[in-house]
């Protein structure tokens, strides 16, 4: 991958309008200052082109028209001694550029437009900011050892707080109880009661009777039970007595309270 992006070349950025001017000699170590250059007369004008190819970049200024290379500056650190600005403006900077025959001087840039000075500026930043990346990525692939740990532990008097919701336990609960089993029509029956297991081959006995089933207030809100009936008592043995007294008697009253004519 390092290989195949050594052998082409990107653009990092493109400006129409650059000048150029001579630099007088330097009176002192102090920085360049723009105001010194006469910029009324550049001494040339064209376009911009920054490249990169690989980890260096390269400052090329163009003819407009047929974009013949009028000088480079190859940069190998940012900010560095190949490309610095002035003191007194944003717009000026002082770059070094190259021939092939190894020979180097220091010329004065400067952009017409305030904005294609800050996007020079942040082309050279964001690449060699990237070469940073790469650099450290290649150190950690050949010792990953050496890379950061990720540290989980709890610091010294940091908490750590859990919101569990919907889980509320019953006070006096030791542990999770059964759902009763229903009965037909959402009645709810209880369970059976402890050692009620019969023996192999012995069939239940009949419920029919509900005079052998245990009377509690559960069971008598919940089921109607079948009420025996009382038995007949001597006295009504014979239904039509009373109804003979009564008549006994009313023709006793007849006959004594009538006057017969």
């Amino acid at each position: 991958m390092a290989a195949a992006a050594e052998g082409y070349e990107a653009v990092l950025c493109v400006k129409p309008a650059v000048r150029v001017y001579r630099l007088p000699p330097r009176a002192s170590n102090r920085g360049y200052r723009a105001a010194e250059w006469q910029l009324e007369q550049p001494a040339w004008s064209g376009r911009m082109r920054v490249t990169a190819r690989g980890s260096v970049a390269f400052i090329k200024l163009e003819d407009k028209t047929t974009g013949e290379l009028f000088a480079q500056a190859p940069v190998e650190q940012f900010p560095g001694i190949a490309v610095e600005s002035v003191t007194d403006s944003s717009r000026y900077f002082v770059i070094r550029v190259e021939d092939g025959n190894g020979r180097r001087a220091f010329i004065g840039v400067g952009f017409v437009d305030r904005g294609d000075a800050f996007d020079f500026n942040v082309a050279l930043q964001d690449h060699f900011k990237w070469v940073k990346q790469q650099s450290e990525l290649a150190k950690q692939a050949e010792n990953p050892e050496q890379g950061p740990k990720l540290d989980l532990s709890f610091k010294e008097g940091q908490t750590i707080k859990l919101n569990i919701a919907n889980m509320k336990k019953k006070e006096g609960a030791s542990g999770t109880t059964r759902a009763r089993p229903m009965a037909p029509a959402g009645l709810s029956l209880l369970p059976p009661p402890p050692g009620g297991k019969l023996p192999s081959g012995e069939r239940p006995s009949s419920l029919s009777n509900p005079t052998q089933l245990p009377r509690t207030p559960i069971t008598d809100s919940l089921l109607s039970w079948p009420q025996p009936t009382a038995a007949p008592s001597a006295t009504t043995s014979d239904v039509w007595g009373d109804f003979a007294t009564a008549s006994g008697s009313a023709s006793t009253q007849t006959n004594t309270g009538w006057v017969q004519f």
